[in-house]
């Protein structure tokens, strides 16, 4: 199960070029707009059925994620890739650019699932947190990551490797 982590929102207030998803009126609609936008800077094809969205509480993505993370302290979203449910802790607002990234970041878990061959969960980290670091630099935000960390869980180590 991928996650998606945390340490709280950083922001640097700038312009934003395209605030199209703040134009969304549904979550629906902000899947579509975020699906362009990966179709268009990520390398990952878009998959023909969409995710199921489910709201979490804190205390149930901390029963689902197996364990503490390396990469920070807060879970803020979940894919379960047998299930196609993108997993969102509350409180999550689709008005709140931190928020919206982290969806995008599970959307990009989503299309990983069926893209290539993973040797391990965390190798999908590194490129997922990396979309989601532009996404939110083109809206003037910066995201709160410990790079080094999500490097080393991105390198499998022989535990992480599953047999499939």
């Amino acid at each position: 199960m991928a996650l998606c982590l945390g340490l709280g929102p950083t922001t640097t207030h700038a312009a934003e070029p395209r605030p199209d998803w703040q134009l969304a009126t549904s979550l629906p609609d902000l899947i579509h707009t975020l699906d362009h936008w990966l179709d268009a800077e990520s390398p990952y094809p878009a998959r023909e059925t969409a995710p199921r969205i489910r709201l979490i509480s804190p205390q149930q993505a901390r029963a689902m994620s197996n364990g503490g993370g390396r990469l920070g302290s807060t879970r803020r979203g979940l894919y379960d890739p047998d299930t196609q449910t993108i997993f969102l802790v509350r409180p999550w607002s689709m008005r709140n650019p931190q928020d919206v990234s982290v969806l995008l970041h599970e959307l990009t878990h989503h299309r990983q699932a069926t893209a290539r061959h993973w040797y391990c969960p965390g190798q999908q980290e590194l490129p997922a947190y990396r979309l989601q670091a532009a996404w939110l630099a083109e809206r003037g935000e910066s995201i709160s990551i410990n790079w080094i960390a999500a490097s080393l869980a991105a390198g499998c180590t022989p535990d992480d490797f599953h047999p499939d």
